[in-house]
């Protein structure tokens, strides 16, 4: 089941009225088992691929109507429409409304929360007779999913039962891929298969992004077929460079801002061991590694240094996540200019790389491994 972060976009906002006014879409709803509640509203650009960008809202239907604008200048977005939760009500089983925002249009949504169909431009009638196709995988993996998370919330989710259902997910997974896939093929010149890409698996999209056509490439999805073909060319070029990140190479020197917005550079660390720590705000198990890097820190300072490395967050999340954790050591921040995330070929977070003194790569452990504060027992004993 193709399951989305919600991210959004927010537009820009005119400075002077001889300035033009930023596009948005209205989508207009009419929703049969509504009444006056309340849907939250997260939105993300369809190139956003990463979802680095939040938006949220809410909306007040009027007897099963609500009218929702959504800036969007210059590429579609993605609307995700909820009801909210009531007290005492479980999150995890909201259901929602899908729907693709194309600047400056009108696009409407009539049915159900379980049963809807949105009509706007063209885009929206090729997509809905494609859904149509794909209902009866769509069906089947949404009973499965309910399922899953009924017996999670109630607390009824033994191992067992979770083998279980995930043998019929599975399956059911790769019957709708298959038969997106069949669409994209039978459908190389569509926006929809464009569209569909993302949520076929990595090496699928990337074997289907050749099979879509010019007109599909230059169209209304264009943005997102060219975020698509960005993303696995920087896929690459971090593979290529993750092959040269292993012991006894020499760790690519580079110069970021710390924390004071000086400049720091690696090889200016030469004389001692290195952890480059490759981190952010948001990242779980980062955080949850944080006492361990802390009490290894204080027992080995006098021969290591630590180098955080920040990446994905702004500089504000940046810096009130050092103070609040109180992290001790030396922090940078990867602004991608140089980005040396790529330049190491990171794929995962936390990644601890140890340099020796002499620069050379000792040790590289991804993840909140105990085999990297081991190695530093081995190391320094």
């Amino acid at each position: 089941m193709k399951i989305k972060a919600f991210i959004g976009l927010v537009g820009a906002v005119g400075l002077c009225a001889c300035q033009p006014s930023p596009q948005a879409t209205t989508v207009v709803g009419r929703l049969a088992d509504m009444g006056n509640d309340t849907l939250l509203v997260a939105s993300y650009a369809v190139n956003d691929i990463a979802r680095d960008r939040i938006g949220r809202d809410t909306v007040v239907m009027q007897q099963g109507e609500f009218t929702f604008r959504v800036a969007n200048d210059s590429v579609p977005t993605e609307c995700y429409f909820y009801l909210k939760p009531k007290a005492g009500a479980v999150p995890s089983l909201r259901k929602q409304i899908g729907v693709v925002a194309f600047p400056g249009e009108t696009v409407t949504v009539e049915g159900t929360m379980d049963d809807y169909r949105v009509t706007g431009n063209a885009f929206h009638a090729a997509y809905q007779a494609a859904k149509e196709q794909f209902k009866p995988y769509r069906k089947e993996l949404d009973a499965i999913t309910q399922t899953i998370m009924r017996l999670n919330d109630e607390k009824k989710l033994t191992p067992e039962l979770s083998d279980s259902l995930r043998a019929l997910y599975m399956p059911a997974v790769n019957q709708l891929r298959k038969a997106q896939e069949e669409y994209i093929r039978q459908h190389p010149d569509e926006d929809v298969s464009v569209y569909l890409l993302p949520g076929m698996g990595s090496k699928a999209t990337e074997e289907l992004l050749s099979v879509i056509g010019d007109k599909a490439r230059h169209g209304s999805m264009a943005s997102l077929y060219q975020a698509l073909e960005d993303a696995f060319d920087r896929m690459k070029e971090r593979q290529a460079a993750q092959n040269k990140i292993v012991e006894g190479a020499e760790a690519p020197n580079f110069t970021l801002k710390d924390i004071n917005g000086n400049d720091l550079a690696l090889s200016s660390l030469r004389g001692k061991y290195v952890v480059l720590d490759f981190w952010g705000s948001w990242c779980g198990w980062c955080i949850k590694g944080v006492p361990d890097m802390k009490k290894y820190y204080a027992k080995y300072k006098d021969r290591m240094e630590i180098l955080g490395i920040d990446c994905r967050d702004t500089e504000e999340k940046w810096k009130e996540a050092v103070k609040k954790h109180e992290l001790p050591w030396l922090h940078v921040r990867n602004e991608e200019n140089p980005d040396v995330s790529m330049l190491y070929g990171i794929q995962g977070f936390p990644t601890k790389i140890v340099v020796d003194p002499t620069g050379k790569i000792a040790k590289v452990v991804v993840g909140e491994d105990p085999a990297f504060y081991q190695y530093l027992d081995e190391l320094f004993k």
